[in-house]
């Protein structure tokens, strides 16, 4: 008798912290095949993509290997892009894999399941504005962070290389005063001051100019007017313009066209508003929202097939309060807990809970600078403000209860010492 094969289709936060669970609980005592499907070797923590955009985190330090993480955790990875979906058959089609030549190096595959988890997340929504896709950059993926510090350690390069005399600011503008445009802002101005330490740039902080672009009213739209307040006054210190109830019009390469007609030139753009699901989620025979989120049950079953699961970002999850999920970390986190134990006990007979979220605060990181937010102190109750060393505290927990999940105790107890004597031992950004 052949196992049930859970297939989960994405290796993000919540789709790793998934297959974690249920390799470890189903697939070491043989229960159920558990199968990942990613189109990157590699994981590597969503929130942290502003930090290796500057190069404050090094990819090859801090990214998991799926191959050698499924096999000490009781689950298979197969490399791959979803393509295709036969529901009636209960098969998955597998794009082919291309060399960077175009080379075919694995065909079209198919990949059969019992339960089906989409786990996708989330790409930057630029809503059809003229420009942006050819002339800015998105950080949605460790390749695009990567891309991004390219590019900015050549424009410090070149701006290095000018006369004194010739007084020309270097300027970077982001759209989106979210968390991460927001803590993207504040990483830049670290990174200058680190880029001038190691002698990899002469350009003076006071040539850097940052532009911070905001449609809403105020900065952090979805948090609270204190936190943002206390943000936007942190930000305007370092240097930070701030453009709030500014909506883009219009994206070429020196920069942004506003809605009323004013010019933001930059020599490097940033497009970190909006979120949406991927498009290719509408393409799935699934209903979706208009944002391709996928319409799922509050138990977080597909509202048109018992057999398919959507978590994270992708997933548009009802919540009592007529409210959606929100898609942030922290909600990735819970859903993969609680989807990890619904499908053990799935497949015992039991029936599906629902997923009720509980908000365990926000927090924003400033660099090295500072860091506010506020920690929920029950469901009723408002949350406690918190800033300094304790918010920075809170927000290095995060990813710390994320390794958690990943690894284990003893292996993130490691990992903590592994990252403090790199602090010692390389430089505080990666150069090169």
């Amino acid at each position: 008798m052949s196992l049930p094969r859970i297939v989960v289709v994405g290796g993000g936060a919540g789709g790793i912290e998934l297959v974690t669970r249920l390799g470890r609980k189903l697939g070491k005592r043989r229960k159920a095949e558990i199968v990942l499907v990613d189109r990157n070797p590699t994981h590597i923590w969503k929130p942290l993509l502003h930090e290796v955009a500057v190069g404050a985190i090094d990819t090859d330090m801090d990214q998991v290997s799926y191959q050698s993480h499924s096999r000490a955790n009781g689950y298979r990875f197969q490399l791959g892009s979803l393509s295709g979906l036969d529901r009636q058959r209960q098969r998955l089609t597998l794009a082919p894999i291309e060399d960077e030549r175009g080379r075919v190096l694995l065909s079209e595959r198919s990949l059969d399941y019992d339960y089906l988890v989409l786990a996708l997340g989330s790409v930057s929504n630029d809503f059809g504005t003229p420009g942006v896709k050819e002339n800015c950059f998105f950080l949605d993926s460790p390749q695009q962070a990567e891309n991004f510090r390219r590019a900015m350690l050549d424009t410090f390069l070149r701006y290095s290389g000018m006369h004194a005399d010739e007084d020309k600011d270097l300027t970077i503008a982001i759209v989106g005063a979210g968390a991460t445009g927001v803590e993207l802002s504040a990483e830049l101005f670290n990174a200058i001051e680190m880029l001038n330490a190691y002698n990899a740039t002469d350009l003076p902080r006071s040539r850097l100019k940052v532009h911070l672009i905001e449609a809403a009213e105020r900065i952090l739209p979805v948090l609270s007017e204190r936190i943002s307040s206390s943000v936007r006054r942190q930000l305007e210190a370092l240097g930070v313009k701030i453009h709030t109830s500014t909506q883009v019009s219009r994206a070429d390469e020196h920069g942004f066209e506003t809605a009323d007609g004013q010019r933001i030139d930059a020599d490097l753009t940033v497009w970190a508003a909006g979120v949406r699901g991927p498009e290719l989620l509408s393409t799935l025979g699934l209903s979706t929202r208009p944002n391709h989120q996928i319409k799922v049950e509050s138990s977080m079953v597909s509202i048109d097939d018992p057999r398919i699961f959507a978590i994270g970002d992708c997933a548009a999850c009802p919540q009592p309060n007529d409210k959606l999920v929100p898609p942030r970390a922290q909600a990735a986190h819970q859903m993969s807990s609680h989807l990890a134990r619904g499908l053990q006990g799935l497949l015992e007979g039991r029936e599906l809970k629902p997923f009720e979220y509980r908000d365990m605060g926000s927090l924003v990181s400033l660099s090295r600078f500072q860091a506010v937010g506020s920690l929920m102190r029950g469901a009723s109750a408002r949350g406690l403000f918190v800033e300094g060393w304790l918010a920075k505290i809170s927000y290095a927990s995060l990813y710390r209860m994320h390794q958690l999940a990943i690894y284990g105790a003893p292996r993130t107890a490691a990992k903590i010492l592994v990252d403090r004597l790199n602090r010692w031992l390389r430089p505080r950004l990666k150069l090169h």
